[in-house]
């Protein structure tokens, strides 16, 4: 017992220590020393997995990291400004632009084609209808693969078109897709498929890989033909299987020079899950000619990114309104600098409004995220919840002008820690076109009242006071 109490002592106290040395913010650290304090040796091993900055360390440092910090310096992707001042003319969209061609390294590519795929049964039909057509390659990427029908219907198209000559490559997040068996990996191997896990967890690395996941979901076919959103290869975005509901989700088909951005993204995590080919050949990056008039920007930002370029990309878009913002989102725990963004634009007259799921697929996330909604609705923001299904989208529109579509989150998560992927258009038809989807989902949801709200149970305002207490994990 006295050896026990004495471990504990030490532990404990190195884990404060450091929580105070190194701690990233303020109200994260006192997040840390709470949960370290309050769970003896539990909250020791969560602050060890999920709170320690290891960027800031030489020791803690993933090889992988280090190589992506050196494929970076040979391959830079970023293109010089000039070209991005000469497709945009609004001074508010060059700002944006900028910014995110800095922090993310892509610049605007214009004309291209957008397509905006609002649910799993419109965007799979579609895909697949472009899967048919492939002539040289596959490329595909995604945070989860699941057993199921989709999977099938995978499997035999990828047969066909291997058999056709065309090279199908696969990464999946080996977290996200856990529950894929090892027999069904073997199946697409078997047919000619390249298929590899990213941040895989081996002994050795696990306290890095364990907590940096690689959330992205891309769809590239023979270079010139992208998907990108948040739709995973999973069934339950065609037909329930909770009492969850169909997952209701937002997804892109792009065609034209964006292709190429959107490209470089996979052939670098390619490269580091494989291990064994760079991509950056002509063949795979091929001359896109334009097919379009819209002008779309790739975001990609992860935790080896000098920038948390999707938070930046968010907090500049809610700065940058000047009529209204609109979010889709189902894991809504803002950090300090986006909650500070919301009050200044709400306390502004900026209109916010917040569509969130009524439900949702984590306790933690759910009430950590209500946590929040007292102080929002009495800034005036209005917040949706959709009670059918289970909302997933990553949108936010900003003044009918500007929209983004993709796979990060407003969590702590997709902002520092998980390797996410935005599109970001410049096109008030595309634009208006998702503030209309928006718009239909708002009328079949239930908006929050303040004064309603406030007056919610005690037993409620505990479990978001609990939840909220874990953010840091989320």
């Amino acid at each position: 017992m006295i050896f026990f109490l004495v471990v504990y002592t030490v532990l404990t106290s190195i884990s404060i220590l450091h929580i105070i040395l190194y701690g990233s913010r303020p109200v994260k650290s006192l997040s840390w020393l709470l949960i370290v304090l309050i769970f003896p040796f539990v909250g020791i091993l969560l602050y060890i997995v999920f709170g320690i900055n290891r960027r800031r360390f030489k020791f803690f440092k993933l090889k992988q990291t280090m190589r992506r910090r050196m494929y970076k310096e040979r391959f830079s992707d970023y293109d010089n400004n000039e070209a991005t001042a000469i497709r945009l003319t609004n001074k508010r969209d060059k700002k944006l632009a900028k910014l995110l061609s800095k922090s993310s390294e892509f610049s605007v590519k214009s004309n291209n084609q957008i397509e905006v795929l609002h649910n799993g049964v419109d965007t799979f039909k579609r895909i697949f209808k472009e899967l048919e057509k492939a002539q040289k390659f596959i490329h595909l990427q995604y945070y989860i693969f699941e057993k199921g029908e989709l999977l099938d219907q995978l499997f035999a198209l990828f047969k066909r078109k291997i058999k056709e000559g065309v090279e199908v490559r696969i990464l999946y997040d080996a977290i996200g897709s856990y529950s894929l068996r090892k027999k069904e990996i073997e199946k697409f191997k078997n047919i000619g498929a390249k298929v590899y896990p990213i941040l895989p967890l081996h002994f050795g690395s696990v306290l890095y890989t364990l907590n940096y996941r690689n959330h992205r979901k891309i769809i590239v076919i023979d270079g010139i033909v992208g998907f990108t959103g948040g739709v995973n290869i999973s069934d339950k975005y065609i037909k329930p299987h909770s009492e969850l509901g169909i997952w209701d989700d937002t997804h892109l088909y792009l065609k034209g020079p964006v292709v190429d951005s959107l490209h470089r993204v996979f052939i670098k995590d390619y490269y580091f899950a494989s291990d064994k080919e760079l991509l950056l050949k002509n063949k795979y990056l091929p001359n896109i000619e334009n097919c379009g008039d819209i002008n779309v920007q790739i975001v990609a930002g992860g935790p080896d990114s000098d920038h948390p370029s999707i938070m930046q990309q968010y907090i500049s878009m809610i700065n940058l309104a000047e009529e209204y913002i609109y979010i889709s989102n189902p894991y809504f725990i803002p950090n300090n600098a986006m909650l500070e963004s919301l009050r200044i634009a709400a306390l502004s007259g900026i209109n916010i409004k917040l569509l969130v799921p009524l439900k949702s697929d984590s306790w933690l996330a759910k009430y950590s995220m209500l946590s929040f909604f007292e102080e929002l609705l009495s800034l005036g923001i209005e917040i949706y919840q959709q009670k059918n299904d289970f909302l997933h989208s990553k949108v936010i529109v900003m003044d009918g002008k500007v929209a983004s579509v993709g796979s990060g989150n407003f969590d702590h998560r997709s902002f520092e820690h998980n390797f996410e992927t935005n599109a970001l258009i410049y096109s008030e038809k595309v634009a208006r076109k998702i503030c209309e989807d928006f718009i239909n989902d708002c009328n079949s949801s239930e908006l929050l009242q303040y004064e309603t709200y406030r007056t919610r149970s005690l037993r409620m305002k505990l479990s978001e006071g609990i939840a909220r207490f874990f953010s840091p994990l989320l």
